[in-house]
């Protein structure tokens, strides 16, 4: 049988244990974005699943270790729409355009994704009231890389002398804001807004 080694330190699992995460992890996003947290119950989620309680729980520690993993997939989804679309660009002007475009394409198609880390976000909190769950843990690294490519372009002599990590926070916020919009006005046209985003940015980094 196939089997996937983990890379952090996870024993081996086969591709059928893999498979049964993978259902678990979307029902439960799909669980949460439809209930909130508190009501996304781990009895509820294997309820959606069509499965017994005592599998999510041979899959996963707990609820806490499966939002984790709910959101490590959000993130890798994301990543593999937005890479490819960055990465096909020649010019760091470009590739920032395709950065803010992919990036609102994502959340467009992937509501209940986004929807999910809203709630996660706000919904989960430990006994002192602070967040269970660190966004920071992706929302720096995100910062991070788009601080880098924006560093780029002012060495490559694209974009005008700036502060990148002022610049990074900036456009990462405005993509970010996308999603607490979306729950209030659904209808929101993402083609528009990603356009006028990227314009927006362009005009702010461009000499």
């Amino acid at each position: 049988m196939q089997s996937e080694n983990i890379s952090d330190g996870q024993e081996e699992r086969s591709f059928i244990e893999i498979a049964r995460r993978a259902q678990i992890i979307e029902c439960a996003i799909n669980v949460i974005a439809e209930l909130g947290y508190a009501k996304a119950s781990l009895a509820e989620i294997a309820k959606r699943a069509g499965i017994s309680k005592g599998v999510i729980s041979y899959h996963f520690a707990g609820k806490s270790e499966l939002m984790q993993q709910v959101i490590s997939t959000v993130v890798e989804k994301a990543g593999a729409v937005m890479l490819p679309r960055i990465f096909a660009e020649h010019s760091v002007a470009g590739m920032l355009r395709a950065y803010i475009e992919s990036n609102l394409e994502f959340l467009d198609s992937h509501r209940n994704h986004i929807r999910a880390l809203m709630y996660i976000s706000g919904g989960a909190r430990r006994d002192d009231g602070k967040p269970a769950i660190d966004l920071t843990l992706t929302f720096d690294p995100a910062v991070r890389e788009l601080e880098n490519l924006l560093r780029s372009g002012q060495e490559q002599g694209e974009f005008r002398e700036f502060s990148p990590r002022v610049m990074a926070v900036t456009i990462r916020s405005a993509i970010d804001t996308v999603s607490l919009q979306l729950a209030v006005y659904p209808e929101m046209d993402l083609k528009i807004y990603a356009n006028e985003l990227a314009t927006l940015f362009n005009v702010a980094t461009r000499k």
